[in-house]
């Protein structure tokens, strides 16, 4: 499925949609394989030179790829700025592609550091919402949710008021995998993109992480006493 296709479901979802809605779209199109017959003159976008072992054929699908999704995004954008009710978009990608053989394959932060940006149509900026400004430069995806929030000035639940902490006041937060997930560990990357260690936090930063991860245990694994609490409300 294309991404143009792809936003007209979406659309199509927003227009009839009454009551507000939630869409998490994952979009296809520029995923493996990477087929060079897949776009029309996908060969004008081979690269001049790639490092040993990168398929130029591959790397010039995917690059003609990106191509059309931006001039999807695009077209997008301009079809919620004509609908008259609050849309915020979250855009991200959750991975570079592999088609890289190069030291960047070996380290699984740079693998999952791609570009996003939140976008609210014309209709939410005329009622309230406001463009991000800080705390923007490097974040997690798990803190789409407080920073939607904070965009559209939208009241919040405890539990999103307690993410929004996180997302204020620590580090963006993700797992490091590299490419063997048998050497999962827990990584802190600041607004520089450089790595900090636990040992690295304020006496307040750990708290606040200590807070987050029992919430977490008790909503995931535990006995849910914070959905009794009302937390979730």
């Amino acid at each position: 499925m294309s991404d143009e296709t792809a936003y007209d479901n979406a659309l199509h979802q927003l227009r009839n949609d009454e009551n507000g809605t939630f869409i998490n779209l994952v979009m296809m199109q520029n995923h493996l394989p990477y087929n060079s017959s897949y776009y029309k003159r996908s060969s004008s976008w081979l690269p001049t030179s790639v490092s040993a072992g990168t398929d130029k054929s591959t790397v010039a699908a995917y690059t003609a790829g990106i191509n059309y999704t931006d001039k999807a995004v695009k077209q997008f954008i301009k079809q919620i700025n004509k609908i008259q009710k609050p849309i915020t978009v979250v855009f991200y990608g959750d991975h570079l592609p592999g088609i890289y053989n190069n030291s960047m394959a070996k380290d699984g932060t740079k693998l999952h550091e791609t570009d996003y940006f939140i976008y609210s149509n014309t209709y939410a900026r005329e009622h309230s919402a406001r463009t991000l400004t800080s705390n923007t430069k490097v974040v997690s995806p798990n803190d789409f949710m407080a920073m939607v929030a904070e965009q559209t000035n939208s009241k919040v639940t405890p539990y999103l008021a307690l993410m929004t902490k996180i997302y204020e006041d620590l580090p963006a937060v993700s797992i490091n995998t590299g490419q063997n997930n048998s050497t999962a560990s827990l990584q802190f990357t600041n607004s520089k993109g450089q790595v900090v260690k636990y040992s690295q936090l304020t006496k307040k930063q750990k708290r606040l992480w200590q807070d987050y991860k029992l919430v977490e245990y008790d909503l995931t694994a535990g006995k849910q006493y914070l959905y009794q609490l009302h937390m979730m409300k």
